[in-house]
């Protein structure tokens, strides 16, 4: 008699525990989420009280002639076209570099209050973009733990010899 050699593949639980890979997944999802949502809300209202100030960006500016100054973009332009009007009116001076009694100096300072709320504006943009990436990433890697722990089985082959 001659012997056949096969194999069975048997299912088994798995050794450990998968309970807190799940946890991590769900966890992943809600926390990406919360993000997603409260990006949208900064980036709404940033850009809700940057229209609320009805700046219009000058005909004179490199871009978006004529918008409102209402997103990251607009707002970069017109933090730009202030600084160019600053120094247009200051003979190109800084107000570091004007003199105390130079009545120039409270435009040149008033310029640059402007132009950081301005820059302050783009920044909170960027922050708000990048809480919804992560949100959109985190969502993504929660996912995926969710469903590898969702599936947790082990195959073992053992040979099985028939006579």
């Amino acid at each position: 008699m001659s012997e056949n050699i096969a194999t069975a593949d048997t299912l088994e639980p798995p050794q450990k525990k998968v309970g807190f890979v799940k946890i991590a997944g769900v966890l992943g999802i809600l926390g990406g989420i919360a993000l997603i949502v409260v990006g949208l809300v900064v980036w709404l209202t940033v850009s809700s009280q940057l229209r609320a100030e009805n700046i219009t960006v000058p005909d004179d500016a490199m871009a978006f002639q004529g918008q409102t100054v209402q997103g990251p973009f607009t707002a970069y332009v017109q933090a730009d076209i202030i600084q160019h009007h600053a120094l247009k009116a200051s003979g190109g001076k800084t107000y570091a570099e004007l003199d105390k009694d130079d009545p120039v100096r409270a435009t040149m300072m008033n310029a640059s209050f402007l132009r950081a709320s301005l820059f302050t504006s783009v920044v909170s943009f960027g922050v708000a973009a990048f809480a919804m990436g992560v949100g959109i990433l985190s969502i993504l890697f929660g996912a995926a733990l969710t469903r590898l722990a969702s599936v947790p089985v082990v195959v073992r082959r053992s040979a099985v010899i028939r006579s």
